[in-house]
């Protein structure tokens, strides 16, 4: 019984790869790309470990890797990217005049300028409260945030310590897969002073 528990044990510590086939790789492989390839969004390694039945979540990130080596090595006009926290196949930029011909293609969303600023400034100082963004921004932003929210772009993400405990705001995933980012530290790197003096009127 020791002899066999230890055996067991010894497979246990061995990487999953070493437990499958060659055959069987190369059928995950198959299944990975079939299940990314019908996600209408990012998928997580969670639900990949579910859905192609994988041991954990570096075997799916190493067939993942697999898959963008195939892809890159016969100039697929696809590949596999980490977005908004999981993975989705999208094409690559190179292409990207050709796509927007198709009648298919969804229009992109456009933003008024107000909205980018509320928007940036939550992204770059999230968790933050209303009044933070109105110090910013100089003026009133209660209804763009709300336009922002209704959108999916920004999120309540708890309430401020301070008084009257202001909502906080946040960006969403939806806001992460618009513009095409991992995650918030793939934001580009920008000079934001940490402290700022909200007005007290505010």
């Amino acid at each position: 019984m020791r002899r066999r528990n230890s055996r067991l044990r010894q497979q246990q510590a061995k990487p999953p790869s070493q437990l499958r086939s060659e055959e069987d790789v190369q059928a995950l492989i198959q299944t990975t790309e079939g299940v990314i390839f019908i996600s209408r969004e990012p998928i997580t390694t969670t639900k990949l470990v579910q859905y192609a039945r994988l041991h954990s979540g570096k075997e799916a990130r190493q067939l993942i890797e697999q898959l963008n080596t195939q892809y890159d090595k016969t100039n697929c006009a696809y590949r596999i990217e980490q977005v908004a926290g999981g993975y989705q196949l999208m094409s690559r930029p190179a292409f990207a005049g050709w796509i927007k011909r198709l009648e298919h293609t969804i229009a992109p969303q456009r933003f008024s300028a107000p909205s980018i600023e509320t928007l940036a400034v939550i992204a770059y100082r999230q968790p933050v409260m209303r009044a933070e963004i109105e110090a910013i921004r100089g003026v009133g932003c209660g209804e763009v945030i709300r336009q922002l929210m209704e959108r999916d772009l920004v999120r309540i993400a708890g309430r401020s310590e301070e008084l009257g405990r202001p909502y906080l705001y946040a960006t969403t995933r939806a806001f992460l897969g618009l513009f095409g980012l991992g995650s918030i530290d793939d934001l580009p790197m920008m000079e934001i002073p940490m402290q700022l003096k909200v007005p007290e009127a505010a």
